[in-house]
């Protein structure tokens, strides 16, 4: 969609046509989508051992990620943070609509 700044996925992208599309298109997409840094490559061979299998963004809106070892509570996480984004989105709107 060529658009970097996108915080959201909504459903309305899930059908985009697109070869990166892996929600449509099974396997890996034609090439990468992002070209890691020197210093994250280090930082992913040098990581803390963990069980860790997903992860989500924190819902403080802080910038950070929060991991989990299992699907109940990384959708719980993720629940949180669309809360969180849905509650921005309000007041953001809310001021809009006041100017």
């Amino acid at each position: 969609m060529k658009d970097f700044g996108l915080k959201r996925i909504y459903e309305k992208y899930l059908t985009v046509e697109s070869p990166y599309n892996t929600y449509i298109n099974k396997g890996l997409p034609p090439g990468p989508i992002c070209t890691p840094s020197v210093e994250t490559l280090k930082e992913v061979i040098n990581a803390p051992k963990t069980d860790y299998i997903y992860f989500v963004a924190d819902s403080d809106l802080n910038g950070s990620s929060v991991f989990t070892s299992n699907y109940k509570d990384h959708m719980k996480y993720a629940k949180l943070y669309q809360q969180a984004l849905n509650k921005q989105d309000s007041i953001k709107q809310a001021r809009e609509n006041m100017q």
